[in-house]
């Protein structure tokens, strides 16, 4: 009932965008002689915020055509190099440039699509042969395909390590895969997926690992997002945020939790900022200032682009991370067999954490330097970035020049 009443709800609203569109269209057309009084920009305006507010998204493009490395346009093309049921390894080729290192960037499977990081992607380029990984809406995945849990999505990771491949030289033993980078809830998947492939001397083993905002151990500084998590017992989440997707949907009858309850509690935590955001866009419109109102635009067609996780990845990543604390603890469990971080003895770890994120407090992605007991510590670096939210960590300006000249010299040094 719950994504029925969504979906009714998502047609009545994309109805009422189009029809404010209309009418905005119409108020501002130069030979609308209302285009001309006091009322009629103010209207439009007003008119343009609720239709962009209101409109159906779907996955958005990376449009990421071309990059600058020494001072020249290099272009830049999209391949597919591995494709699963949940997910596929996306590359982008730079045309011309051969060599230089191989960066696997882990996507958060939480709610967005992988292009809610193409700043990570855009800023990466010019130094790396860049890689991604482009996580499914689960709405969209067949039941024939089966369940996908986070024990998949480490092996998607192992997966995807292999067909991006190892180093071609040395000894099989001391052979490394691709630097790895996991922004946010990847970091957990990640880190374990480099604990087993270590313990098993794998060849495409990561050769670094950053982990940006990572809840490692979100028993340090708890937020928020951490107390919701914590604060009801599991059985909560299973009968309360658990929906069945809907008959129009390719993925019907999978049991799923929905990307538009995942926006609304991100929404919800900074309801006031959001409210204010769209004030500026009707402000920005009003006052014709069309770049200000377009970069707002920007970031909500992003924000606004949701997806569906499955239920099993969602309640077992609960469980797992925000519950059980089960990776710090020594006691995270993949196919029966423990996650041991102490087997990683060769691969370096970078741990960055923004000041101000009020999604992964200071500290919980600093405890994955602490539970690698076995690392060297020169193979071990934390870096804090000051005056940094959540998502400043890896899109903005301080992430172009702050926090990617870090990974970058991390990943140079190892």
């Amino acid at each position: 009932m719950l994504y029925d009443a969504y979906e009714f709800q998502r047609s009545w609203l994309a109805s009422a965008s189009a029809m404010a569109t209309t009418g905005a269209n119409w108020l501002n057309n130069p030979s609308n002689p209302f285009a001309y009084l006091g009322g009629g920009p103010v209207m439009a305006s007003a008119l343009e915020v609720f239709a962009h507010a209101s409109a159906s998204r779907g996955k958005p493009a990376f449009g990421l055509d071309s990059t600058i490395i020494d001072g020249r346009e290099v272009r830049v093309t999209e391949e597919i190099v591995l494709q699963l049921p949940f997910g596929q390894l996306k590359r982008f080729r730079r045309e011309g440039v051969e060599g230089g290192p191989r960066l696997l960037i882990a996507a958060p499977m939480s709610g967005h699509f992988a292009t809610l990081l193409r700043g990570t992607v855009e800023r990466m380029l010019p130094v790396a042969d860049v890689y991604i990984t482009d996580w499914r809406d689960a709405k969209l995945v067949s039941t024939r395909d089966g369940r996908f849990d986070l024990d998949d999505y480490i092996d998607y990771l192992v997966a995807f390590q292999e067909a991006i491949g190892a180093d071609d030289d040395g000894p099989a033993d001391g052979a490394h895969g691709a630097h790895m980078l996991a922004v946010c809830q990847p970091s957990v998947p990640c880190l374990a997926a480099t604990a087993l492939m270590s313990a098993d001397r794998h060849p495409c083993r990561p050769r670094t690992l950053t982990m940006m905002g990572g809840p490692i151990d979100t028993r340090q500084a708890p937020t928020a997002v951490n107390t919701l998590a914590t604060e009801r017992p599991f059985a909560w989440f299973e009968q309360n945020v658990i929906a069945t997707v809907p008959m129009l949907y390719p993925g019907a009858g999978r049991k799923v939790y929905p990307g538009f309850l995942q926006l609304s509690g991100f929404m919800s935590m900074n309801l006031g900022n959001h409210m204010m955001s769209h004030f500026e866009l009707f402000k920005h419109l009003v006052a014709g200032d069309d770049d200000s109102a377009d970069a707002t635009k920007r970031f909500y067609d992003e924000y606004r682009s949701v997806c569906d996780m499955t239920a099993e990845f969602y309640l077992q990543t609960i469980d797992t991370v925000f519950q059980s604390h089960s990776l710090p603890k020594g006691e995270m469990m993949h196919r029966g067999r423990k996650v041991d971080t102490g087997a990683i003895t060769d691969v370096g770890l970078l741990a960055i954490e923004g000041e101000r994120d009020d999604i992964s407090g200071l500290g919980q992605t600093k405890a994955a330097l602490t539970i690698a007991t076995a690392l060297p510590e020169a193979k071990k670096r934390y870096y804090m970035a000051e005056a940094v939210g959540h998502y400043g960590i890896f899109n903005g300006s301080k992430w172009r020049n702050r926090i990617a000249p870090v990974v970058e010299e991390w990943m140079a040094a190892n």
